[in-house]
C-alpha cells in the first residue's frame, strides 16, 4: 500500500520561505517520477516541480529560481524548498508519485497515480 504524507505547510508573509516534506511509504519502484502540485480555490491543480529517479528536475515557469525540489532516497523523503514566496503561491500543496518514468519528472497531474492528502500554504502580503 503506497502512502504519501505531506508536512511543513503554514502561513508566512510575502518574501518568506517554507520547506515542504513528503514521507513515502510502501513505494519500492526503482524507476519513477515524483512531483509537487498545488491547487488554489476555484482553480485547477497545477504542477509546481517534479523529479525523476535519476535526479533530473522540472519546474513550472512561475516558480523557477524560487523553488527547489529534492529527494532523499535513503529516507524515502521528497522535499520542496520554497523561497521568496508570493501571495499567488497560496494553495493546497500535494506530493505525488508514479512508477512511469518521464525524464525530469512530469508536471501533468493525471500522469500520477499516488497522491498525498495535501498541506496548506498561505502567503500574506
Amino acid at each position: 500500500q503506497v502512502q504519501l504524507v505531506e508536512s511543513g505547510g503554514g502561513s508566512v508573509q510575502s518574501g518568506g520561505s517554507l520547506r515542504l516534506s513528503c514521507a513515502v511509504f510502501g513505494y519500492s519502484y526503482t524507476s519513477y517520477c515524483m512531483g509537487w502540485f498545488r491547487q488554489a480555490p476555484g482553480k485547477e491543480r497545477e504542477g509546481v516541480a517534479a523529479i525523476d529517479s535519476d535526479g533530473s528536475t522540472s519546474y513550472a515557469d512561475s516558480v523557477k529560481g524560487r523553488f527547489t525540489i529534492s529527494q532523499d532516497n535513503a529516507k524515502n523523503m521528497l522535499y520542496l524548498q520554497m523561497n521568496s514566496l508570493k501571495p499567488e503561491d497560496t494553495a493546497m500543496y500535494y506530493c505525488a508519485a508514479d512508477p512511469a518514468y518521464y525524464r525530469g519528472g512530469s508536471l501533468i497531474p493525471y500522469e500520477y497515480n499516488y497522491w498525498g492528502q495535501g498541506t496548506q500554504v498561505t502567503v500574506s502580503s
